[in-house]
């Protein structure tokens, strides 16, 4: 490990946010998973939230959860549950879908936890869904087509989190838990090892300074 690798790493995991999150409801195609989860990378989302009921889907999310490593995807079977979970920990959820109601994204404060939540891409977001959240979000368009790709808007509410939250420096300090950035950083910095402990039930070894093994791989 050289260490300007584990400097990228652990600045990477200072700037995580892990009030700031995605949940896609019925999103099956693996490039846009992909696509979504290095946008959420991109804007240091902690943790993304899959729903699926589709064993298939399931396999689709881990697929694309292989392209992009760097983001935890909580898988879940119904939106109802994903989104109470959400909202016991205080998180605003904003929709991306047009209707009468639907307020500009660039209007609303996302500096506050905040969850988007972006449907499948033929049918969006479902009643069930809407019922839940705290209201629907639109990106203005002034051509002919009426809707984006669900990873194009899903860049562009993060983005636009990412804007409001940089000005409003939370992402100067670190906002995880201590116990949360050690246990990533192993994962980051030792895949195999750390894939090893969990198979064995093993702690993850401590790391020094350089992120080299500080002790022994437990037995």
């Amino acid at each position: 490990m050289s260490a300007e690798r584990i400097a990228r790493l652990r600045a990477t995991l200072d700037r995580r946010q892990p009030d700031l999150t995605v949940v896609l409801e019925g999103v099956h195609k693996p490039h846009n998973l992909a696509a979504v989860l290095r946008s959420c990378d991109a804007v240091g989302v902690w943790q993304a939230h899959a729903v699926t009921r589709e064993a298939r889907t399931r396999w689709q999310v881990s697929s694309a959860v292989g392209a992009a490593k760097w983001v935890e995807v909580e898988v879940w079977e119904e939106v109802g549950a994903v989104l109470g979970s959400l909202r016991e920990r205080g998180f605003q959820i904003w929709a991306a879908h047009l209707d009468e109601g639907a307020r500009d994204f660039r209007s609303l404060d996302y500096t506050g936890p905040t969850a988007f939540l972006l449907g499948q891409e033929k049918l969006g977001v479902t009643a069930e869904a809407l019922a839940a959240v705290d209201g629907s979000v639109a990106i203005p368009m002034v051509g002919l087509v009426t809707s984006l790709n669900v990873s194009v808007a899903a860049a562009l509410l993060l983005f636009e989190a990412q804007r409001q939250r940089s000005g409003a420096g939370l992402y100067d300090a670190p906002r995880l838990p201590e116990e949360a950035r050690t246990r990533r950083l192993f994962e980051w910095a030792w895949p195999e090892l750390a894939a090893y402990c969990r198979r064995h039930g093993l702690p993850y070894p401590r790391l020094d300074e350089n992120g080299d093994l500080a002790e022994p791989l437990p037995r």
